[in-house]
Formats: C-alpha cells, structure tokens, sequence
C-alpha cells in the first residue's frame, strides 16, 4: 500500500489525502431532499445521501489526489445502511484507482466521538454500553 502511494503521490503531485467524514450538515441540501423523498428521513434516506455526496467528492477529485480517508463513526451513526454507504464508498474509490485509508480508530475527536454516540446510544438496545478507556 505505501507503495502504491508514493507512486500516486508523484503520478498527481498532490501529497493530500482527502478525507470522507460526512455530517448530514455539510452534504447540499439538493442532495439530502433527493435521498430524502426517495426513501424518506431514515437511516438509510441519509446513508444514501452521504454516498451520493461521496461520490460527487470523488467524482471531482479522484484525478488530482491520491488518497481518500474514509471515517468510520461518520458511517456508523446511519447503522446497516451507513456501513452499507461506507462499503460503496470504499469499492467506488477502488474503481477510481485510489488508495484508501480507512480511519477506523476509537476514542477520536469530538465530532468522530459524537456520531459514535449518534449510531449506539439509544439505538442498539443492550443493558450497558462501555465508552471511553481513559
């Protein structure tokens, strides 16, 4: 993989990974109707959205980066559907011939850590939840 990196690295001159953290609040609001009026404000009405804002993301930059760098917790609050969206994502950007870096690391960031509570808190119905190790 590091490899493949360097050679995309000097093949685009573009030492950058662009990272695929969605939040329902960045993607256009043309594209949340869309998701929206076809499967409604559900869980999978916003994994689709972030897959078609993922797309046109890699759509507009996959000739000029190397690397994408997929969130996981940004995947996972949308439950199955959202982990269906990340696949998709991941399998797109492999057709695209880049290199993907999955972020798939715990106790992240404020806002990594908020869609992790978004997609397990109240959702998945278990008599105690572990959170944080330190």
């Amino acid at each position: 993989m590091i490899n493949k990196l360097c050679e995309k690295i000097r093949k685009t001159n573009a030492p950058i990974v662009v990272g695929l953290d969605p939040m329902l609040s960045y993607i256009p609001e043309h594209i949340l109707k869309d998701a929206f009026r076809e499967y409604g404000e559900t869980l999978k009405g916003a994994a689709e959205a972030v897959w078609q804002y993922n797309k046109a993301i890699i759509d507009a930059t996959w000739d000029l980066i190397p690397a994408v760098k997929p969130q996981i917790a940004m995947y996972e609050q949308f439950g199955v559907e959202g982990l269906q969206a990340f696949n998709k994502t991941v399998d797109y950007c492999h057709e695209k011939d880049l290199v993907v870096i999955g972020d798939i690391k715990r106790g992240d960031i404020g806002s990594t850590s908020a869609a992790y509570a978004a997609g397990h808190l109240g959702k998945v119905q278990v008599g105690s939840k572990t959170y944080r190790a330190f």
